[in-house]
């Protein structure tokens, strides 16, 4: 198994020597010891990163960028079975969502973003005066990019996908908990035929190789995914170089349901939306609401799903619940549900570690509040665990209140039969992506990205483009 930093084309230790642990959450064993980045580690990567960009991949034309981009689709699909392995013994997802959902949607970027690759068109202007003006659309340049450990391969091809789309050679640092797709990403690119500096993958710690990255001179921009309090971090420490930024940060996104939906289907996407990937997801609705008429009986709905979906071995196919991903996650997880019983939220289900969890680990199960207070703090701060607070409203006025009424601003859903009902809310709802009638649904077309103190930028479609490139205005007198 690869465990060394990749830079400039090149397996390589860190220059410390140190190497860092990384974890089976399932059985808490050591899968492997990956090499640590620091801060002379990430400057060689910059400096292999510049040097493609002026040679090789900067003169390269869209059409072969497109070509090499598209080949780190299809070598994902022929490795899918081993990446879908090393995902969920490094996370702990379930290998059913790791080879059906986290490695097709990582190869599908690629096949998207190769297509994108040729499409980044400037525009000619008629402005006053005898000019002839017209907009180039240009690689920002070496990007850095930092994702967390919820979806470490597809987080991770969601923005080195797009970047090199847009023509820019990339660091990438994944979150130490889950580096081993990572590294294999850096393998898929080599043998798809990048240049030698075009991806550089150094593995390490954020106060170290992720800080390091953001202060860097060299580089251009930075996208990060990760906590709020982690981007506010990073725009403080980008601020001396006036790096261009892309956050993707927090969500405590409500689920709405109202009385006229298909309560069935509204019951069954309740779960997924909390507890698929173990909560462990920015967009999970953590929160839901409920029309007051109806509590009592959807939340019977809810609760009797539930209670069926225990965790188990994540590489069972038939397993549902995976384990956190790290020691730490499970402890701040336990912390929340203790602040939830002592605000006087009603336990309904869950709220402990399994006694019995078929393989030992950072297994909990999954739980259910009720009698949750709109400020109350499991309805106000993200979690990103298997548990879920519900609210109840009784009118448009005290549900919009509630729904917007948090920092956060990534997500929402609505269910209703009123088609008419469901878009005017979908229009008043603060949020960057709403669902009506579905949840957690993307597609690497479709625009992704938050409001509020969930961040600013938008990563997938075209759209993503507008951080990965800058547009250049160009002036020829006529006269």
């Amino acid at each position: 198994m690869l465990t060394k930093l990749f830079i400039n084309g090149n397996w390589e230790d860190a220059l410390s020597g140190k190497t860092f642990p990384t974890i089976n959450p399932a059985t808490t064993e050591v899968i492997a010891h990956i090499a640590e980045g620091g801060a002379e580690d990430v400057d060689r990567a910059v400096q292999a990163a510049r040097a493609a960009l002026d040679g090789p991949w900067g003169k390269m034309n869209a059409a072969e960028r497109a070509k090499i981009i598209w080949k780190m689709g299809e070598r994902i699909m022929a490795r899918a079975d081993e990446l879908a392995k090393l995902e969920t013994m490094d996370n702990g997802k379930t290998i059913t969502e790791s080879s059906r959902i986290d490695v097709p949607y990582s190869a599908d970027l690629y096949f998207y973003y190769a297509g994108a690759a040729t499409k980044l068109e400037g525009h000619t202007i008629p402005v006053n005066g005898p000019y002839f003006c017209y907009t180039l659309r240009e690689p920002l340049g070496v990007v850095g990019l930092i994702v967390p450990w919820n979806f470490p391969l597809l987080l991770a091809s969601r923005k080195v996908a797009a970047a090199l789309a847009a023509g820019n050679t990339v660091i990438l640092k994944p979150a130490a908990q889950t580096p081993l797709t990572a590294i294999a990403l850096a393998e898929i690119g080599m043998e798809a035929g990048l240049p030698p500096g075009v991806l550089n993958v150094v593995p390490g710690h954020g106060a170290t190789a992720g800080a390091a990255l953001v202060k860097h001179p060299g580089v251009d921009g930075v996208a990060l995914t990760g906590g709020t309090a982690t981007g506010q971090q990073l725009m403080r420490d980008a601020s001396n170089t006036v790096k261009k930024l892309h956050l993707e940060l927090g969500g405590k996104s409500p689920n709405i349901v109202f009385a006229d939906a298909d309560l069935e289907a509204a019951a069954k996407m309740a779960l997924m939306g909390i507890f698929y990937n173990k909560g462990e997801v920015c967009t999970a609705g953590s929160r839901l609401l409920v029309e007051k008429s109806i509590y009592d009986n959807f939340i019977e709905k809810v609760i009797e799903r539930a209670k069926k979906m225990q965790p188990g071995d994540p590489m069972d196919p038939k397993a549902r619940l995976g384990p956190l991903v790290s020691a730490a996650q499970l402890e701040n997880v336990k912390k929340y549900v203790a602040l939830g019983e002592q605000e006087g939220a009603r336990l309904l289900v869950g709220g402990r570690q399994p006694e019995a969890a078929p393989v030992k680990g950072y297994f909990f199960q999954p739980t259910i509040f009720d009698q949750v207070q709109p400020d109350s703090t499991i309805a106000q701060e993200e979690i990103f665990g298997p548990v879920l607070a519900t609210l109840t409203f009784q009118d448009g006025d005290e549900l919009l209140k509630i729904a917007n009424g948090t920092m956060y601003g990534l997500a929402a859903a609505i269910w209703t039969k009123d088609i008419k009902k469901a878009h005017r809310l979908a229009k008043e709802i603060k949020a960057g992506t709403v669902w009506i009638n579905t949840y957690n649904n993307y597609d690497a077309a479709m625009p992704y990205g938050g409001y509020k103190m969930s961040g600013f930028g938008v990563e997938s479609g075209m759209a993503a483009f507008e951080f990965y490139s800058q547009s250049k205005s160009v002036w020829v007198d006529l006269s």
